[in-house]
């Protein structure tokens, strides 16, 4: 190992925050070993700090929050900022297991399941629109906007670059001073700890180059917002890819259509965990080309669920390039618990047969009578998740509750002010 560096071991919550704890250089070692005290409570936190009452998690009890040494990357030393060691960790009991509640934990369970179920493997891509604030006023898609972000966009790319999260793409968006930067797909957990330390290396490099980036799924609310869209695709044991199917509507395999067919069942209750904050579903409606509605898409912006076009020329590479995309997450989630609740519906249609029939494939938007409507509300889609008896199966219950808990709480905490000053408040928690 290299000169030890002061390190931050850390966590992301069910407000999709990351929080942890540091030691200095000369104890490193000792981390890796023993990790961080940690507490149960923690878990219920909301977005602006409280621990919520009425969970089973109280003053008592005590945890470890242990660092995965493979998922530690180095954020280099920046004028009179020293460099930092970034450790992502899991939450254990003082006996070593694995915490019932750790949403990294539950993630590498639903991996083990779809690889137990189905001999299937996902690979992954958490792609990030967030907005710069601080910015002189820019066209949209314009190279005066990527300029205008100089030196911030070059040195982005140059940092995930050495911290091997394979940066894509780094470019201006639509939205009012808006980007998205995109990486390579990788296996399911590096993919989702890459979407924890993305969010957390942009906050900070901004904050270097006296910018403020927000990941919130709204500035204004008329605006456009800021999506996560996920990408998924398969491989078999052989690592060969599983989606594409060219004899098939819109392309998609069998097994494809069946992971999509419990997506769409049980898309309500999944929104409670990828687009949880009391401003969410501002964004999440028909026309802002963010997801109008729970369908099956083939290049549509406005499906929850999209396949999206190759344009490989060979088979070979169309098969590896083939995805799906799944387009109503936000940054105010956590990438752990968001990969994990999608493997897990659609697992259920994998695994349901008739009860989950191959969903339509649409080329144009469903008309209006067929059109099944995204949730108008955190509220609605909480009471969703609490009411779907298959999908509240696939948590430990102290994890469920505390989720819908902590939700209940924030959407209550902002209910009272006027709609532009939530989004302002989410906007600068995230």
């Amino acid at each position: 190992m290299s000169t030890p560096l002061d390190a931050f071991v850390a966590t992301c919550d069910l407000v999709g925050q990351v929080r942890g704890r540091s030691v200095p250089a000369e104890r490193h070692l000792e981390l890796l070993e023993g990790g961080l005290g940690w507490l149960p409570a923690n878990l219920a936190m909301t977005t602006f700090g409280q621990i919520i009452a009425g969970t089973p998690f109280t003053s008592t009890g005590d945890l470890r929050l242990m660092p995965d040494a493979a998922s530690g990357v180095e954020v280099p030393a920046d004028g009179e900022h020293p460099a930092l060691k970034l450790y992502l960790g899991d939450l254990a009991t003082l006996d070593g297991e694995p915490w019932r509640c750790c949403p990294r934990n539950f993630l590498k369970q639903t991996l083990e399941a779809l690889r137990r179920e189905t001999g299937l493997r996902v690979l992954a891509s958490f792609e990030h629109e967030f907005v710069l604030r601080n910015l002189p006023t820019s066209a949209p898609l314009s190279l005066r906007r990527h300029r205008d972000a100089e030196p911030f966009g070059h040195d982005l790319m140059r940092l995930l670059t050495a911290c091997g999260m394979e940066p894509e793409t780094w470019l201006p968006e639509y939205g009012a001073q808006q980007f998205e930067v995109t990486l390579a797909p990788s296996e399911g957990l590096v993919a989702a700890d890459r979407a924890v330390l993305l969010r957390e290396l942009v906050r900070d490099l901004a904050l270097r180059r006296g910018l403020i980036a927000s990941f919130a799924p709204l500035q204004d609310v008329l605006g456009t917002g800021s999506g996560v869209h996920v990408h998924l695709s398969f491989v078999d044991e052989g690592g060969r890819p599983v989606l594409l199917d060219e004899s098939r509507t819109g392309s998609l395999s069998e097994v494809g259509a069946q992971f999509a067919a419990g997506l769409l069942r049980h898309a309500h209750a999944v929104m409670a965990w990828t687009a949880p904050s009391p401003v969410s579903f501002l964004r999440l409606t028909p026309d802002r080309w963010s997801a109008g509605g729970v369908f099956l898409g083939v290049a549509n912006r406005e499906a929850l669920l999209r396949i999206c076009p190759t344009t490989a020329t060979s088979p070979v590479a169309a098969a590896r390039q083939f995805n799906l995309e799944y387009r109503a997450a936000d940054a105010t989630a956590n990438p752990w618990l968001t990969l994990a609740v999608l493997l897990r519906a659609g697992l259920a249609g994998m695994s349901g047969g008739e009860a989950y029939p191959s969903p339509v494939v649409w080329e144009t938007t469903p008309p209006p009578n067929e059109l099944a409507a995204m949730p108008a509300s955190l509220d609605e889609a909480l009471n969703a998740l609490e009411s779907d008896r298959v999908a509240a199966s696939w948590f430990e219950p102290d994890l469920l509750n505390t989720h819908v808990g902590v939700k209940r709480y924030d959407d209550a905490d902002l209910a009272s002010l006027p709609v532009a000053e939530r989004v302002e408040r989410i906007a600068r928690a995230y």
